[in-house]
């Protein structure tokens, strides 16, 4: 998997992973500026979910855009 796709065009990719993860805030999304690692954690924060479900959920979701 390429994330710099994502980090090369985060402020395009924003919308979408706001569609995916809504409760993660517009400041959330300015800290994490394309990187995996802040989006974990944010994921994980917001939502409770356990490490290892945050990496499937993000890998299934980078899979199901189309470039």
């Amino acid at each position: 998997m390429d994330w710099n796709r994502v980090e090369g065009n985060w402020k395009q990719m924003k919308g979408k992973v706001k569609e995916q993860w809504g409760r993660l805030t517009d400041d959330d999304l300015d800290v994490i500026n394309g990187r995996r690692d802040q989006l974990e954690g944010k994921i994980q924060e917001r939502y409770g979910l356990a490490k290892d479900q945050v990496n499937k959920d993000i890998d299934d979701w980078y899979s199901a855009q189309r470039w």
